[in-house]
């Protein structure tokens, strides 16, 4: 599953807020009023007064939305560092009106707000443990490098692209894809977006979020994700397979940044700074992504 920072609709987002309420009201919530606390590709509001998190999004992403409510409830069966099901409704995917609907735990966030970095690798270390103790069919993390390949090589979703910068993302994505796969390393769950914007620090410790993004690959992909700094207490990971990780995912939140109908603020401007930083990993790491003859 790749990022997606394409927002709906203002009248959208209205019928979506409306479903939650609905839904929430049906369950024996009370929620008359809603606080928007994220608009990407879904939708994730605060459902007032019973302090729910309701995340929305089309129905289209029935699947989706599925699927992180399965890996929530089996993480939380072994203590996974991870947000929880909201425990007064059956924890499940609703549909209404056309969206479909998951219902969360609401963490008021506590201080300090900034994670450091080894607190920051111990919860994404006792994550990755406990993602070991449980097997659910998932996407493996190349998924995304075919999703973004796809986009880079399609003119009409990319129009804005240099053809130069086209053809330098798609050779490194391929050659990325290869150097990774060909080191064979050990795979299993990963989370597959660990940022900060995915980590809560709550009065139950740190809790990562957005579980939609799951994959399964070398556990370095996610540490390429989290700050750099958290890869220092990392001292089992391997460093080649490391550096190509964090080429890996510039190159990755480059292509999605050129997609047309992305919605990041200054897309294109992050687009242009992401390669930039690409070719400068390329170039500290000694990585070639020249085509082969």
């Amino acid at each position: 599953m790749k990022e997606s920072t394409t927002t709906m609709q203002v009248s959208h987002a209205r019928s979506a807020v409306g479903a939650a309420l609905a839904t929430a009201s049906a369950l024996g919530l009370t929620a008359d009023d809603a606080v928007v606390l994220h608009d990407s590709n879904r939708l994730t509001v605060r459902l007032l007064p019973c302090d729910v998190v309701a995340r929305i999004a089309p129905v289209s992403y029935q699947a989706s939305a599925e699927f992180e409510v399965n890996i929530a409830r089996r993480l939380a069966e072994v203590d996974g560092p991870v947000a929880a099901l909201d425990p007064r409704v059956e924890p499940r995917v609703f549909v209404r009106h056309g969206f479909v609907i998951n219902m969360w735990t609401y963490y008021e966030p506590v201080s300090p707000s900034e994670i450091a970095p080894a607190e920051y690798a111990q919860a994404l270390k006792r994550l990755h443990a406990t993602m070991r103790e449980i097997d659910l069919p998932t996407p493996h993390f190349t998924t995304r490098i075919t999703e973004a390949q796809g986009l880079v090589d399609d003119r009409a979703r990319t129009p804005a692209l240099a053809e130069p910068d086209r053809e330098f993302l798609s050779n490194t994505l391929r050659q990325l894809r290869s150097a990774i796969s060909q080191r064979g390393a050990a795979e299993q769950l990963l989370h597959g977006e660990p940022h900060p914007g995915n980590l809560l620090r709550t009065k139950n410790g740190l809790l990562f979020i957005d579980l939609e993004t799951c994959c399964r690959g070398p556990v370095e992909f996610d540490v390429a994700i989290a700050p750099k700094e958290v890869s220092e207490h990392y001292q089992l990971a391997d460093r080649d397979l490391l550096g190509e990780c964090r080429a890996l995912a510039l190159g990755l939140v480059a292509a999605w940044r050129w997609d047309r109908d992305d919605r990041f603020p200054n897309g294109h401007q992050m687009g242009i700074e992401m390669l930039s930083q690409l070719r400068a990993t390329l170039d500290r790491s000694g990585l070639d992504a020249t085509p082969s003859p």
